[in-house]
């Protein structure tokens, strides 16, 4: 078994890695809250680099841009519970509990770390033997149990009202920042669309005249040369190189970074040497 995901209600699951590594680009149309059991988490976002171990709980924003690393560690496969906070369900809660920021400004959206807090960790250790029902957790419990993550959340950080009582869609923002700063992401149009707060069509028109080409050919230059500073610069082999980029469109970088290391071939020799 490497990979197994169970779920014991809709909004509940536990994951489990037994002896590979994990990766994957992410955009959760829910906020995501996560204990890791064991094993190492690595998020990486444009700018920076993330990385949690056992014990850790972080909290995913809803439509915030990452790619998503989890490994086995010391031995141990990597196990996580997540609980999806849905957007329904949080407008539900705060029509009850008023927000403790309201009219304070919103800041941008960002992880949560919570450095193993033992109300967190009681409250979703507590769902560790619901895995074991044959049956799936009953609506009610399960919501009691949200509810009761979501108010622990505003106890130990009473600024998270900023995120979880913000229902707002994203605004149009500038296209050529935000994709310089997110073009390594592997996801479809729509959502680049979505996220610079564009319709599909809206996106593709703004993007033209903002780079004078099509996103897709943009899009592919632009990978091309961060693989192609990765085999330069880092001494990284093509193989590192697309799967870092983990792109959509690796059959055009083999082909073109097989024509580089026709006129390169020592570079390929040095890191099989050295992997």
């Amino acid at each position: 078994m490497a990979h197994q995901i169970e779920y014991i209600h809709d909004d509940i699951k536990r994951s489990c890695f037994e002896d590979q590594f994990f990766k994957a680009d992410v955009l959760f149309e829910d906020h995501l809250l996560v204990w890791i059991i064991s094993g190492e988490t690595r998020i990486v976002q444009a700018d920076q680099t993330y990385v949690f171990g056992a014990g850790d709980t972080l909290l995913f924003p809803r439509y915030l841009l990452a790619t998503v690393l989890n490994y086995p560690k010391h031995g141990l496969s990597h196990k996580s519970v997540a609980m999806h906070l849905k957007l329904e369900r949080l407008k539900d809660y705060y029509n009850k509990n008023e927000p403790q920021s309201q009219g304070e400004p919103i800041p941008p959206p960002s992880f949560r770390t919570f450095e193993q807090h033992p109300l967190l960790k009681s409250c979703l250790s507590s769902l560790i033997p619901y895995f074991e029902l044959k049956e799936k957790l009953p609506g009610a419990i399960a919501s009691l149990k949200i509810e009761e993550a979501i108010h622990i959340l505003r106890t130990i950080e009473p600024s998270i009202d900023h995120m979880l009582a913000n229902f707002a869609e994203p605004g149009k923002i500038d296209i050529a920042n935000f994709m310089e700063k997110n073009y390594m992401f592997n996801m479809p149009m729509e959502k680049f669309g979505y996220l610079t707060g564009r319709s599909l069509t809206t996106f593709k028109r703004d993007f033209k005249k903002t780079f004078q080409t099509t996103p897709q050919k943009w899009l592919t230059q632009k990978r091309l040369k961060l693989a192609h500073y990765q085999i330069r610069e880092k001494n990284g082999s093509p193989q590192k190189s697309i799967w870092k980029q983990d792109l959509k469109i690796s059959p055009i970088l083999v082909t073109h970074l097989r024509n580089f290391l026709a006129t390169h071939p020592q570079r390929d020799l040095g890191n099989r040497a050295n992997p």
